[in-house]
């Protein structure tokens, strides 16, 4: 396949409240869209979000939340124009190709020499969603049949129910949390690191991080469900790296083993900043690591150091990645999930592709995909509209769970599709 010709475009996507973690917030989101054409006529889409607070926060800080969304856009748009005229026979080869040079032109643009790797990869997730529509024209529609055999390791049976893990923000109210709890959802995306005074203090931090345990397992405790091992709602606290050591952390833990919140308890992901190498094998919950996997030597080095479970993003960090990831893992027995990003309906759908093909986490009866982008933008059901099969009963999650009806993997959930509302978008003339 050939690329002959690559389109970009923005939608900046406001949010209904400012959205916290890693200390900060965020008031809205941009939509990096993608069109790639290949020589024969085969065309892909992507859809994907970016997230500068997400993808190295020292960047938000720095530059501000608009200046940081221009500075990943130029990254998608320099690697676009790096694409005339290339060729590649699968999603996997282009992005090994690309990745190092916009890698490179971030760190330089952006003035960052350590610039974090899923900084590129976030703002590649657009044009790899692309090359796979391209590269699945003429193969399949089904995407299981397009991953490569080498990779095919990494995918267990596909489910016929996909559970939806809510976001427990900073900022939900009791009541907010209760709705939650009443419509079904039983495993809870906890943020905690919370920055109370904005200062930065980490025994505030934890003071904070206990007493919001404590209200959440409060009102979690009043509830059941029929998809976790022990019958009671299940817990994944996300800290997005912002304790200082494991000694704070086990602090917290002791907390919630005091309040009887310790076994349910299924996740906790990246406690610690990145280049935190401590081992935490003998801490008594299952850690997980996101940000500080990149690629496989990455997270080789985290199941060294004692992870247990592997939180994979094809919404940030690329189905390409995310896929050889998987694979890594699967072959040493670490359990993974698919996380969000806040994404939007179309490349929700692309997300739930892999979260759809892995082994529930031990703890669980079901498999699970982190969404709360219906929570968090301000316009979701005009997104809804945009998604390529609209009204698709796999498209939201009923009592919290996704029913993936066979025509979900007919038809890779549409998130291989042109979309008519993303194609629209490149009138006019929008091309690098």
């Amino acid at each position: 396949m050939k690329i002959v010709q690559t389109k970009h475009a923005v939608q900046k996507e406001p949010l209904l409240s400012p959205f916290g973690f890693k200390g900060a917030y965020l008031s809205e989101l941009w939509q990096s869209v993608t069109l790639l054409a290949g020589d024969n006529g085969e065309a892909g889409i992507g859809a994907g979000v970016q997230s500068v607070l997400w993808s190295d926060a020292r960047v938000f800080v720095q530059y501000g939340e608009a200046a940081g969304n221009k500075m990943m856009a130029d990254m998608t748009r320099h690697a676009l124009s790096k694409l005339a005229g290339v060729s590649y026979d699968t999603p996997f080869e282009l992005l090994d190709q690309l990745l190092p040079d916009v890698y490179e032109y971030g760190r330089s643009s952006i003035g960052l020499s350590d610039l974090r790797s899923t900084f590129a990869l976030n703002a590649l997730v657009t044009v790899d969603q692309a090359a796979w529509g391209v590269y699945s024209r003429g193969k399949s529609s089904r995407f299981g049949e397009l991953v490569p055999e080498e990779y095919r390791s990494a995918l267990a049976e596909p489910q016929d129910n996909l559970a939806s893990i809510p976001l427990i923000p900073y900022g939900m109210s009791d009541s907010g949390i209760k709705q939650v709890l009443d419509e079904g959802y039983f495993l809870l995306k906890i943020k905690v690191g919370a920055d109370p005074d904005q200062d930065g203090c980490q025994d505030k931090m934890l003071e904070w991080d206990c007493n919001r345990l404590t209200a959440i397992h409060k009102l979690a405790s009043a509830y059941g469900t029929e998809y976790t091992r022990n019958g009671k709602i299940a817990y994944y606290l996300d800290a997005n790296g912002r304790y200082d050591g494991k000694e704070r952390l086990k602090r917290l833990l002791d907390h919630a083993s005091r309040i009887g919140a310790l076994e349910q308890i299924v996740l906790f992901e990246e406690p610690f900043a990145e280049e935190n190498k401590e081992d935490v094998s003998d801490l008594p919950v299952r850690l997980a690591a996101d940000e500080s996997v990149h690629d496989e030597h990455d997270a080789l080095e985290r199941i060294g150091l004692g992870y247990g479970a592997l939180a994979l993003k094809p919404v940030a960090k690329t189905m390409s990645m995310s896929l050889k990831v998987a694979k890594l893992a699967r072959e040493r027995n670490v359990p993974c999930f698919c996380a969000d990003l806040t994404a939007n309906p179309f490349l929700a759908d692309w997300n739930k592709n892999l979260a759809a093909r892995l082994a529930p986490l031990p703890e669980l009866k079901v498999g699970v995909i982190e969404t709360n982008g219906h929570q968090n933008y301000r316009d979701w059901e005009r997104m809804l509209s945009w998604h390529p099969r609209a009204g698709a009963g796999w498209i939201e999650a009923q009592r919290g769970m996704y029913r993936l009806a066979p025509d979900f993997y007919e038809t890779a959930g549409g998130a291989l599709d042109i979309g008519a509302h993303y194609e629209a978008l490149f009138q006019g003339g929008a091309e690098q």
